[in-house]
């Protein structure tokens, strides 16, 4: 179906752009999904060094509050895939500081699979939340606030 995703109600309120009646956002409330599962543990086809890689992301995306038990995989693909990216770089970098014999073929080859890498490595980020771009389109709601206190209530009995 074409046409914009939908916004969590608390984000479409936050906004203040559009306005609503009081029956309104309970329902559209009452309709949206709450994911409230926040055991995540690393899968466990991951290695230690991107275990501990995934606990620290966790663990930042969590405080954020935009991380759940649904998004363990998501996390796990973009650092496999992470790890892929950087040991081409490195093949890459090798095949390239060799002297004689420069495999033209190899070369070509591994910038393919270079380029294809960071582009799933961008995507998965964005993702996640975790490059600028992404993280300007993500508006967490915030806790309302008290309103400030009305100068005139104190003449009102």
């Amino acid at each position: 179906m074409a046409g914009r995703k939908k916004e969590p109600i608390d984000l479409v309120i936050a906004k203040g752009k559009k306005h609503l009646s009081k029956e309104e956002i309970a329902t559209r409330k009452a309709q949206e999904i709450k994911v409230d599962l926040f055991d995540i543990s690393p899968p466990n086809y991951l290695n230690e060094k991107q275990i501990k890689e995934f606990l620290e992301i966790a663990g930042k995306l969590k405080h954020v509050g935009i991380m759940t038990e649904l998004d363990e995989d998501a996390l796990a693909r973009y650092i496999i895939t992470k790890d892929e990216c950087i040991q081409t770089d490195n093949l890459l970098t090798k095949e390239l500081s060799k002297k004689n014999k420069i495999d033209i073929d190899k070369i070509y080859r591994l910038q393919l699979i270079q380029n294809k890498l960071h582009k799933l490595v961008r995507t998965l980020a964005s993702d996640l939340g975790l490059n600028v771009s992404a993280r300007t389109k993500l508006c967490v709601p915030k806790e309302p606030t008290d309103p400030p206190e009305n100068k005139f209530s104190k003449f009102v009995k």
